[in-house]
């Protein structure tokens, strides 16, 4: 990365070695992970510095790695938890084992009912339900004496008698299931819940506890991700996951257990299967999570190019880039598309190979079983246990796939937050190591101290700073931004250890006093004051911790919470509200004004009447009447006390009994204000032009005629405030299309969304699917031939079980099995190949739509205008996640889960219509218990569904709560706030757990519900079945058709619902893109409308021009804006930040429509224009150039809306003085940027956005602050470049640096919306007015 603010860093040699790298990078996936997409490799930022400084800096930032594991979770389990845990884990094991007994009960009934049809193959067999044998019958030669033997004769009653016995045992095992599953999942959920909690608190108290240099280098978005959502997969991997793979573990070795103690050869064969499916599976899903993640990589990489168009939103609009870019982001889906098919197809063979297996375990065990058999080696029963044996842990192999990648996420996401739990902080807030001193007078000295930002190896900060401030005494801090001052503050606080030299108080050095003791004795009003989700009085109160009156009543504490809110003028508007000091602030005291949270702050600072007190411009944000009033507060509160105040408003701090004039971390000058006035040096300087920039504030206070907030009154209504520029809106609907795109999005998208039927949906659906719908309908063909699947194993499976009622006719009975054994295997054969082609052709057909939403998201996004942008909820994140979530959640409703629901529709038709014809009866049956299996398969998922949703929301506020305390990082240790706020934190989480203990209870007893419901409506099958069987009214085959088609079929059908929640997701995500689809943006980029205009000349004019943002409507910006430009003019715009400048280069830019007058080109309203022929007219080069990840010649070829040659890239670049620099690059043109432009400094970068602009050739030379952030050297050599620029067309520039326009034509010094001054720069020199002074300010007469 390259720093642009380093003067001494070398253009070449660094650039010629970062192009090396970048280019060895394709911008495309190939072999390589696309995440490493033109991003520059990471080095050590402190290996320049010497051993001692670099050591210093390291531990205050780097995060040493920890090895976590399975066991890990559990590090905070007390002895109670541990054995909770253990017997979640022994009734996990229980009910596994419990799956896998099942086939016992289901074998000895199948064996009941051969045995007692094999009656019909004895000679002089009749049926009469009182039929009894002779015992000649059984000296009959026609029969071999061991079957004789083994026979025996089952009298109907003797039927009806063992088939209700074993029915029962399915009833036992139903609750005993029930009873298991309820108590081991409630445990899992409960103990994970807990376990979760802890690691929680642990995580939150590890984050209070560090220095706030690991601050720096982590944004507090990576703390609220972690402690958000990091925690719940956690949760999710140590709680019912785990359950469920120790249940469908135990399954699998209780079935095999079971198989090989009835008969260890079948048993072995069959075992070859088992080894096949899990071989299979773990190379299959393998690969499956390899192209999954490929996708996803893909997908990022898509994001990230998505992210930097979104967040340069008004450069693509500038440019008319929405198309180019839209192709580079195109690049990226066609990479997740092609891995992502491959992922599907994947999924695809991973379905098939799952039921290959179950059925060739079927093929097998009847093949091989039917031979045992006739060698008597076996029983029919022994047949079907091991066989239905076999088939469960088959189906445990395959349940145990998914679980497992939760906990293997969960112990991931627990070796990030471990990492920090066990990092030793550099300044450890909860030491109790380290001195206090008794009397604290308040003297401070900094000696000789050396300092640089651990986030900034490269900049020192303060290269030897020594000052004195005596006990008692104020001393203030004045400044360019920059210069160490707020430095001094975070020295103080110990925020920061100084590289070399000491702070000292009371001659004591900080490092050896106690830092929570430390921190107690000074109190800090920072410029942005952080108030926290509490009421006013908590507020305050907090600036007690530390002091004797932390633990006081309530009484004394209001009493001294109210004193210090008078003593800050905060009482006045306190009393106004309708709830006092009890009312809530609002999430970082959002719903109070700047200026009342200020005071606020200010009364926490001096209610526990600290010895030092930290002011950090903490008047800032106060209006001229508060400030006055605070002021004097202020200047009350540090009487007595040693008083340190950081001032941008050199009026507060007059009194002072020492002022330091600082400039890059040394002081120029000291003394008090009367002495530095007469040395007439810095100071003298600084005070003169913000004694001119007063007078020139009250001045425009008087011409807007605007209230002042008054502490005693409510503001004025924001309507009655929109009115004074509402009044100039001539006609009624001008208004009207500004909330077309800005607002709708902010809730109204949503509510416009609820509003669309499914059938809507549906329609939607289907025109953006129609390329692929002749495919989907091929895909449903292919998923209904799978759904025939279990009318197909009932159909054999009645027909081998009917074949075992032929003995003692064997060769009969291994005819019939050998067909129906190669039938199986031909189903198992047929179902492998559906599966593939129809999850493949799904696969293929949601790919494609998920790519068409995406780039039509994007592009439906870039359209939008620039009002749309501006809104907080339509923030560049948000909007990029919108652009991942809603493409990928809209594929629940297409691709796997599509198939998957034709594939339960037709199992249950297709089971049904079969089960009716061969026996109705009993098809109605069992047919009526198909809601109640499909309906306990919806709930197995929807509770696991429920369980997520549930702790997401839960947690949701403790989260919030959490993010709270650690965004405002340095106010919670500043007020010692560590405990208070753990202990809130524990509290919260306690309710929580307690809370959801009721709902865990509830969707557990549901998930036992569902899990024993199978066993009960399997006894009533077979008992309500044995009554026809008894009176053969119904076959063995018809009984075992229905059977496994309705009772299985149904089983399976139920799956459905485990997608429900993806289709929840995907019903919700095609309405709001469809929401989207349906905006549309007052000034449209896709609108063919509008005059083209001709010989543009290039005059721009704004006549009285009333302007207010569509986001901040009580916010007047331009009052009447009245300015010309004649053509070829080079027009300079100065003045103060936030007096209008900017916008009015949006204006000219058509980002925004006007609410009142006209902005002009060349005489015509630019309304009237077509957006794109106009804009086309127009080039923009801003304060922060724009680069895209990409070439230097990419990058430029982006300005231009037609193809350019290399001559037109080599003439703009020389005009803009980067051709030389290029060329001196190993890769010239082709050598990439970056993202965002990082490979390159500021310098570079700007040079080639006024390059980019250039290649347009543009009528109109827009320069919004174009060198304000670049350093002096690269200022001259990029003004350079923006005057040859210049010639020729007609420039506007707002300028920040005056002397970057005292050539312009014409100068307009803006101030409160509206022109105030207007000449060139000798003209305005000469009037000595507002120009004068912020020329003076910035002591350009020396240069003169």
């Amino acid at each position: 990365m390259v720093d642009s603010a380093d003067s001494r860093w070398d253009e070449k040699s660094t650039l010629s070695d970062s192009s090396n790298k970048a280019s060895a990078t394709t911008p495309l996936l190939s072999s390589a992970s696309s995440a490493n997409v033109d991003i520059p490799t990471h080095t050590d930022e402190f290996s320049s510095l010497p051993p001692e400084d670099a050591r210093i800096l390291r531990e205050q930032v780097v995060v040493p790695p920890v090895k976590t594991n399975l066991l890990s979770v559990f590090r905070y389990a007390t002895s109670y938890d541990r054995m909770l845990v253990t017997l979640a884990f022994m009734l996990a094991i229980m009910e596994g084992a419990v799956k896998a007994l099942m086939p016992l009960v289901f074998g000895a009934i199948t064996e009941t009912f051969t045995n007692y049809f094999r009656a019909e193959n004895l000679p002089g067999f009749e049926f009469s339900n009182s039929t009894m044998y002779n015992s000649t019958l059984y000296n009959s030669t026609s029969y071999n004496s061991t079957y004789l033997d083994e026979f025996e004769y089952i009298s109907p009653e003797e039927f009806q008698r063992r088939v209700n016995y074993l029915a029962l045992f399915f009833v036992y095992l139903g609750i005993a299931d029930f009873a298991l599953s309820y108590s081991a999942t409630f445990l899992f959920i409960d103990r994970g819940e807990v376990l979760a909690s802890r690691i929680k608190e642990n995580y939150l108290a590890a984050i209070l506890r560090q220095n706030i240099g690991y601050f720096d280098k982590l944004g507090s978005g990576e703390i609220t991700t972690r402690i958000s959502s990091d925690t719940i997969l956690i949760q999710e991997g140590m709680s019912e996951k785990l359950g469920y793979v120790t249940e469908n573990i135990s399954t699998l070795v209780a079935a095999f257990v079971v198989g090989f103690s009835l008969n260890y050869k079948l048993t072995l064969m069959m075992m070859s299967i088992a080894v096949f499916i899990g071989v299979s599976f773990i190379y299959t899903s393998g690969k499956m999570n390899e192209y999954f993640r490929k996708a996803l990589n893909g997908s990022s990489a898509g994001g990230s190019v998505a992210e930097e168009v979104l967040s340069s939103i008004r450069n693509v609009h500038a440019f008319q880039m929405q198309d180019r870019l839209a192709e580079k982001y195109s690049v990226y889906l066609d990479i997740s598309e092609h891995w992502a098919l491959r992922a599907g197809i994947a999924v695809g063979v991973v379905t098939g190979i799952m039921w290959l297996s179950v059925y060739s375990d079927d093929a097998l065990g009847f093949w091989q079983g039917a031979y045992l058999l006739a060698r008597n080696e076996i029983t029919v029963g022994q047949i079907i246990t091991v066989l239905a044996a076999m088939v469960e842990g088959t189906f445990a192999i395959t349940n145990i796939t998914p679980h497992i990648r939760s906990i293997t996420t969960g112990m991931a996401a627990a070796n990030k937050i471990f990492t920090t739990i066990d990092r030793v902080s550099a300044i450890d807030t909860y030491s109790t190591a380290g001195r206090t001193l008794e009397n604290l007078k308040g003297d401070i000295e900094l000696r000789h101290v050396r300092f640089i930002y651990p986030s900034r190896p490269t900049v020192t900060v303060l290269p030897d700073y020594s000052l004195k401030i005596p006990a008692g005494k104020t001393i203030a801090l004045v400044g360019a931004s920059g210069s160490g001052k707020s430095t001094i503050v975070g020295l103080l606080e110990r925020f920061y250890s100084p590289l070399a030299g000491q702070v000292l108080i009371d001659d004591v050095d900080i490092a050896d006093l106690n830092i929570k003791w430390l921190r107690q004795q000074i109190a800090l009003v920072s410029q942005e004051p952080t108030l926290f989700g509490c009421s006013i009085f908590e507020n305050v109160a907090h600036g007690l911790i530390g002091t004797k009156y932390e633990n006081a009543s309530e009484i004394e504490k209001r009493e001294l919470v109210i004193d210090a809110c008078k003593q800050a003028n905060a009482m006045v508007f306190i009393d106004t509200l309708p709830e006092g000091l009890d009312t809530n602030v609002g999430e970082r005291g959002f719903l109070l004004s700047g200026g009342q949270k200020q005071r606020i702050a200010i009364a926490r600072a001096i209610v526990g009447n600290p010895r030092i007190l930290l002011l950090d411009e903490a008047t800032s944000a106060l209006d001229t009447k508060s400030e006055g009033v605070v002021q004097e507060a202020l200047d009350r509160a540090s009487k007595n006390r040693t008083t340190i105040v950081i001032a941008h408003r050199l009026s507060t701090i007059k009194d002072a009994d020492n002022i330091v004039v600082m400039r890059r971390g040394q002081i120029m000058e000291q003394g008090t204000h009367d002495e530095l006035i007469a040395k007439r040096g810095e100071y003298y300087d600084l005070v003169k032009a913000q004694t001119i920039e007063a007078a020139e504030e009250k001045a425009k206070a008087e011409r807007e005629h605007t209230y002042v907030e008054d502490d005693g009154m409510i503001a004025m209504d924001e309507k009655a405030v929109a009115m004074e520029d509402l009044s100039h809106v001539k006609t009624t609907n001008t208004l009207a299309p500004i909330r077309t795109s800005a607002s709708i999005f902010a809730g109204e998208i949503e509510e416009q969304a609820r509003k669309y039927t499914a059938l809507e949906l549906l329609k939607f659906m289907l025109t953006l699917s129609r390329e692929e719908n002749r495919l989907n309908l091929l895909g449903t063909v292919f998923s209904s031939i799978q759904g025939l699947g279990y009318p197909s194993l009932g159909l054999f499976y009645g027909r081998c079980v009917q074949a075992f009622q032929a003995i003692p006719d064997y060769d009969y009975m291994l005819r019939e099995i050998n067909v129906f054994a190669g039938l199986f295997f031909m189903l198992a054969s047929v179902e492998l190949v559906a599966s593939i082609c129809a999850l493949g052709i799904f696969a293929y057909a949601g790919q494609k739509l998920v790519r068409r939403i995406r780039i039509g998201t994007f592009k439906q996004i870039m359209r939008q205008d620039i009002a749309f942008f501006d809104r907080d909820e339509n923030s560049t994140g948000a909007l990029t996640a919108t652009l991942a979530r809603d493409a990928q959640a809209v594929e629940g409703l297409s691709g796997a889960t599509f198939g998957q629901i034709m594939n339960s529709i037709m199992i249950v038709i297709s089971s049904m219509i079969l089960s009716l014809i061969i026996a109705w009866q009993l098809a109605l049956v069992c047919g009526a218990c198909v809601p109640l299996l499909i309906g306990s398969g919806f709930y197995r998922f929807y509770v696991l569904t429920m369980f997520q949703e549930q702790a997401k929301q839960s947690h949701q506020v403790s989260a919030t709560y959490a993010c709270e305390a650690t965004s405002a990082i340095k106010t919670v240790v500043s007020l010692t706030r560590e405990n208070d706020v753990m202990n809130h934190y524990h509290s919260t989480l306690d309710q929580q757990i307690r809370k959801s203990r009721k709902q865990s209870n509830a969707s557990a007893f549901l998930y036992g519900v569902a899990q024993g419901m199978i066993y009960l409506i399997m006894a009533l099958a077979f008992w309500f079945g044995s009554l026809f069987l008894r009176t053969r009214e119904y076959s063995i085959f018809q009984f075992y058709v229905t059977f496994m088609s309705v009772v299985y079929g149904a089983q399976a059908a139920g799956i459905i619902f485990s997608f429900a929640p993806d289709m929840g997701k995907a019903y919700h995500a095609t309405a709001n893109v469809k929401a989207l689809y349906d905006l549309q943006p007052q000034i449209d980029v896709w609108s063919n409308e509008g005059d083209i205009p001709e010989n543009v000349d290039g005059s721009i004019e704004f006549r009285d021009v009333h302007f207010r943002y569509p986001t901040r409507l009580q916010v007047p910006v331009l009052r009447g804006l009245n300015l010309k430009v004649k053509k070829g003019q080079y027009v300079a715009l100065v003045g103060s930040s936030g007096c209008g400048k900017s916008t009015t280069i949006s204006l000219i830019e058509s980002f925004y429509r006007p609410l009142a007058g006209q902005v002009l080109l060349d005489g015509q309203d630019i309304s009237k224009f077509n957006i794109n022929a106009y804009r086309s007219h127009i080039a923009l080069v801003q304060q922060e150039p724009i680069l895209y990840s990409g070439s230097i010649r990419e990058n430029i070829q982006l300005g231009s809306l037609t193809p350019v040659t290399d001559e037109q890239i080599i003439a703009v670049c020389k005009q803009a003085n980067i051709h030389d620099f290029v060329m001196s690059l190993p890769d010239g043109y082709d050598t990439l940027c970056g993202s965002k432009g990082t490979l390159l400094s500021g310098g570079q970068k700007q040079r080639i956005a006024i390059a980019r602009a250039l290649i347009r050739d543009p009528k109109v030379l827009l320069l919004d602050e174009a060198t304000s952030a670049l350093d002096n050297e690269s200022e001259k050599v990029v003004q350079a470049a923006l005057d040859a620029a210049s010639k020729g067309r007609t420039t506007i520039a707002v300028a920040h640096r005056l002397s970057s326009i005292q050539k312009a034509d014409i100068i307009y010094v803006f101030e409160g919306g509206v022109v105030v001054e207007a000449g060139d720069h000798k003209e305005l020199m000469s009037k000595k007015g507002r120009y004068y002074e912020l020329v003076k300010l910035q002591a350009l007469e020396k240069n003169s």
